[in-house]
């Protein structure tokens, strides 16, 4: 039988991060890895600023509290930092290191369509780790026989709406991919996709095709500011042709967005430089 003394810090940081990754929210744990007192001491803040733990002192609490939104923003996962390094005057602890980590959902990628495109796509990502689902209306374009990485999730959909907002849930380290055979598909699936909020929108095809799309869209009542946020057409300019070309243009848009890339070419500095 459980009692308050169960509830040690440890304890109640691990059930808090468990919290976060079931909610589908964010947070940073912060843990300080050497200092003259306290090592090992955690620290959970999360995006709403909420706090779980303690580093020891309040004062260094706050002053690492505060550096939380400037570390979300780097996209970094993990990274230790000087408490000098924090722009905090806070002698005692000056030479203290703290251990910043990134805690969210793992990233998730939804494919609407199982065509060549989505097909080539989800194999893509599931090589790269991320969690993949691929959803189509056809039940026969999403069996086994044709998917038999077990690591991709296969959604055979009654209906886009309901399946797609099932799958996303809250959004949040959510990327979806709409890659459906026509306007239509395209028009019910991006619906359900905008009312889900979810981290990354991409909608494949021509710039005619996509601005159809997303002017039907905007008839129906779907806000200008979200509208603005979706991909489309998706992906990077890298003269994709083939449908693995296109998966991989998609797929390399997803990874710069979610990890703060620009796109350009790595090489880029040395020709302006030259």
């Amino acid at each position: 039988m459980s009692n308050g003394s169960d509830q040690t810090p440890s304890r109640l940081i691990t059930e808090a991060v468990m919290r976060v990754l079931g909610e589908g929210a964010i947070a940073v744990l912060t843990t300080l890895i050497e200092a003259p007192r306290s090592v090992g001491a955690k620290l959970l803040i999360e995006e709403s600023g909420a706090r779980v733990g303690s580093l020891g002192d309040s004062t260094l609490d706050e002053a690492v509290a505060q550096y939380v939104p400037t570390f979300l923003e780097s996209r970094a996962e993990a990274r230790a930092f000087r408490v000098a390094e924090l722009g905090r005057e806070l002698e005692a602890w000056r030479e203290a290191r703290v251990l910043f980590e990134r805690i969210e959902p793992e990233p998730h990628l939804v494919i609407c369509g199982a065509g060549h495109v989505g097909a080539s796509l989800a194999r893509l990502t599931r090589l790269i780790g991320y969690r993949t689902t691929l959803i189509d209306d056809r039940a026969d374009f999403v069996t086994r026989a044709r998917f038999p990485e077990q690591e991709i999730e296969l959604v055979a959909a009654e209906n886009w709406t309901t399946a797609v907002q099932k799958v996303i849930g809250k959004g949040r380290g959510v990327f979806v991919a709409v890659v459906t055979r026509g306007h239509n598909e395209d028009e019910e699936c991006m619906r359900a996709v905008m009312a889900t909020r979810p981290d990354y929108v991409g909608l494949i095809g021509s710039k005619r095709r996509t601005n159809i799309v997303l002017g039907r869209l905007r008839e129906g009542g779907v806000d200008e500011a979200l509208l603005r946020e979706v991909r489309a057409p998706v992906g990077l300019d890298i003269g994709a042709v083939s449908p693995e070309e296109v998966a991989l243009a998609i797929l390399a848009e997803i990874v710069a967005v979610r990890r703060g890339g620009t796109g350009e070419p790595l090489s880029t500095w040395r020709r302006k430089n030259d």
